[in-house]
């Protein structure tokens, strides 16, 4: 299907744009994921701990997530957060299969945060030179993101 929305930024800036928020969906999509998988497998003595504190990642990735593609759809980019897409495009590593200590589930998600938060400062950058509400919209994920990943890091340090 064919569908045009004219986009308020010039041709330029909307491809950086595009290409901005279709790698923050593909990463936030996968956030989602990879936190489901490690909320559905996580055992050992902080179980319930960081079971719910995953399902806090799991929340605000999913909004996020929303609001990335939503911002891609108000400029005239299609968002795509198929799973091929995901699958192909994410910054955060691969997470093993099967059961994780506690411990061990921690360190994952503290690393699939930084991936996603690393990214998203560099996209924040690249926006910020030409649309100045799509670089909020980074600002605030990113400070979200951080927030996390410090609480995670937090939860293994001895």
């Amino acid at each position: 299907m064919s569908y045009a929305l004219k986009s308020t930024l010039p041709e330029g800036d909307l491809k950086v744009v595009g290409e901005a928020l279709q790698g923050a969906l593909t990463d936030l999509v996968d956030l989602s994921l990879v936190a489901k998988q490690i909320h559905w497998n996580v055992v050992g003595p902080r179980f319930r701990s960081v079971h719910l504190q995953l399902d806090e990642v799991v929340t605000d990735a999913r909004e996020y997530t929303d609001t990335v593609a939503e911002r891609a759809s108000a400029l005239g980019i299609a968002p795509d957060g198929r799973s091929t897409t995901v699958a192909s495009g994410t910054a955060i590593g691969t997470v093993k299969e099967g059961w994780q200590e506690d411990s061990e589930a921690v360190r994952t998600m503290a690393d699939a945060l930084y991936a996603v938060i690393t990214k998203a400062r560099e996209r924040m950058t690249a926006v910020g030179r030409v649309d100045p509400v799509t670089e909020d919209i980074f600002i605030q994920l990113t400070g979200d993101f951080e927030k996390h990943r410090w609480m995670f890091e937090a939860e293994n340090q001895r």
